[in-house]
């Protein structure tokens, strides 16, 4: 498993917070997703050999939030 934390530009609501994690809960290949709402982070351990981090944040993307960028950690 590896380690993706995407920066997000901001979080609004809770709601907005819901949305983003439900989205990538039902990626496959993500096995846990954290959003933190005050850091307008997103933490996710996924296998990369299914999805990329890449993939993940293009999922945020499109449901209208924007990505500033993206670390991967490998092997967590």
């Amino acid at each position: 498993m590896s380690k993706a934390i995407m920066q997000l530009d901001a979080l609004s609501c809770p709601s907005c917070m819901q949305k983003i994690q439900s989205a990538l809960e039902k990626q496959n290949g993500v096995a846990d997703v954290k959003v933190l709402f005050n850091a307008a982070k997103v933490k996710t351990n996924f296998d990369e050999s299914v999805v990329s981090a890449e993939a993940l944040a293009e999922v945020v993307t499109k449901l209208g939030y924007e990505v500033q960028g993206v670390k991967v950690k490998q092997g967590q």
